[in-house]
């Protein structure tokens, strides 16, 4: 078994309204940035063991489909590095 850090980035899919993303695009504006948009994410990492990078994707997909992303609503990225 081989040690993996697996980082789950959890978005809300285009379209779904984001009152956190919209406060701060607002304030960024504000502050004289100009930009086309901005989404909020979490970003959950976990320390888990596999037998393979696969492996330790997979069991992280397994955790968003399951709990840490609500699929009718979020999108989410998987990425594993060894530890």
């Amino acid at each position: 078994m081989t040690a993996y850090t697996a980082t789950v980035t959890v978005r809300l899919k285009h379209g779904v309204l984001d009152p956190e993303a919209e406060t701060t695009k607002g304030a960024l504006k504000r502050l004289g940035f100009d930009l086309e948009d901005l989404r909020s994410a979490d970003r959950f990492e976990i320390d888990l063991e596999a037998d393979s990078a696969d492996g330790a994707r997979y069991r992280a997909g397994e955790m968003a489909e399951r709990l840490l992303a609500n699929p009718t609503i979020h999108d989410y990225d998987v990425e594993v590095d060894e530890r």
